[in-house]
């Protein structure tokens, strides 16, 4: 017999049926446990006239109002005040089983709390388990993980997951800067690297401009994308793998419930991350204006909303994270089974121009089509935070080309026939705007 291609065949090739029916077990339990262990569910869920023994079905379910990150920052601000705490309304095990805290990697409001207990981190690396064994990673092979260690789900809820697998961790992170991640990716020649799209085109970048130097030398076979949804965008996935001479993979989920990883397919195919967590995790997706749920129907796009199931911590309930998903639920090309989804975009990232909505991901997505005409960097510049935006859009973009007269015509019909904006381009030379090591910002807001 041949090595086993899932980590945990039981659960992951379970038939629709049967794990639906683990899932409404658990998450029946997971609700009297919530309503009996959160003063917070208790009070949110008694306004809404609602009683553990009313959940009885998945549909029943999705008359739990949602929660959301303000709603989120606003129970731990309400915690710290009342019970000199910021998890004491929402965590549901005792401050003597909490064994972890991580946050979310946000860049506005207050950090959004993780808290976990050991049973909780068992099941999040069980996660980390699942996904990096359908991509090959076996004990043997290490895995240099270049994103920021410094409260991140996705900095030691990662490293541990990657050790439950059997695999080796180098947890360089990214906050001692590229140099310290090449050193250690020299030193420990890892057969992975884990790292944001953007940091991972800044670093052949960086490589280049370092002598001459290929990033092929690095010996890297695979590239995890994470952080960003430029995982799932072709042009990308291709520059990585070209750059990297690596097989390249879009994932999902740090110290939480919600995980997915891409098939093992050329870099210029993508079709979505496969859903690995249904068992621990309920996803649902919801109309982001009306807050209605959307049924998941093969191709379905709303934005996601969670559950954590068999979570013992700060268990989320109902959690509206911000991002739009579209969804697959026909059988894979691949033959690896589960729901399939892919991160269209964050709400919060939407602009709204004349009726149109945008996301950044797009007009970059667009953008690279036309490479090496231009670099694909760009920013967009707002008068003032969206979403609305008076028109027309303006954007900065750099490129080679000494005359772009024709190629800003090209770029405009072709905005307007896939995005319906007509954007004023600003053109600049290449190498203007900023590279950027972590998450790169596309939205600039003037005066700020």
């Amino acid at each position: 017999m041949g090595e086993r291609k899932l980590w945990n065949a039981a659960i992951e090739e379970m038939p629709p049926g049967q794990l639906r029916g683990l899932q409404l077990e658990r998450l029946r339990a997971q609700v009297a446990y919530n309503y009996a262990g959160s003063l917070h569910y208790r009070e949110k869920m008694d306004a809404a006239g609602i009683a553990p023994a009313d959940i009885r079905t998945l549909e029943d379910y999705a008359h739990v109002p949602l929660m959301d990150k303000d709603e989120h920052r606003r129970v731990q601000e309400r915690s710290l005040a009342e019970f000199g705490s910021p998890y004491a309304l929402l965590a549901c095990a005792p401050a003597d089983r909490i064994v972890r805290i991580s946050a979310t990697s946000g860049t506005t409001g207050m950090p959004t709390l993780y808290t976990v207990t050991a049973h909780d981190v068992g099941v999040v690396n069980e996660m980390h388990a699942r996904k990096y064994w359908r991509a090959g990673i076996r004990p043997g092979h290490t895995m240099l993980q270049a994103v920021s260690l410094s409260m991140f789900t996705g900095g030691l809820p990662l490293s541990d997951g990657i050790q439950h697998l059997g695999a080796c961790v180098v947890p360089v992170g990214i906050e001692g800067g590229t140099r310290r991640v090449l050193e250690f990716a020299q030193l420990t020649r890892p057969h992975a690297l884990i790292a944001t799209p953007s940091f991972g085109l800044y670093l052949i970048d960086e490589c280049r401009k370092a002598g001459g130097r290929s990033a092929r030398d690095l010996g890297f076979r695979w590239f995890f994308c994470v952080g960003e949804p430029g995982g799932g965008n072709p042009t990308i996935r291709r520059q990585l793998a070209d750059g990297f001479g690596a097989r390249v993979f879009d994932h999902t989920g740090g110290g939480h419930a919600f995980h997915g990883i891409s098939c093992d397919e050329p870099p210029d195919e993508y079709k979505g991350m496969h859903f690995v967590s249904p068992d621990h995790c309920l996803l649902e997706i919801v109309d982001p204006h009306k807050r209605q749920p959307i049924e998941m129907t093969d191709g379905a796009v709303g934005e996601m909303v969670f559950s954590f199931i068999d979570w013992e911590g700060g268990p989320l309930m109902r959690y509206a994270l911000g991002d739009l998903l579209q969804v697959w639920t026909a059988p894979c090309p691949c033959g690896m089974p589960g729901v399939r989804f892919k991160i269209v975009g964050r709400t919060d990232d939407m602009l709204i121009v004349k009726g149109a909505n945008v996301y950044p991901e797009a007009i970059r997505k667009l953008l690279l089509e036309f490479a090496p005409r231009v670099t694909g960097h760009f920013r967009i510049r707002l008068r003032r935070p969206g979403p609305a935006v008076d028109p027309p859009l303006r954007l900065r973009v750099e490129t080679s080309e000494a005359d772009p007269s024709a190629l800003e015509s090209e770029l405009i019909a072709r905005f307007r026939a896939e995005l319906r904006i007509a954007p004023a381009i600003e053109w600049l030379a290449p190498e203007t705007l900023p590279r950027e090591a972590h998450k790169t910002k596309y939205i600039e807001i003037e005066g700020s």
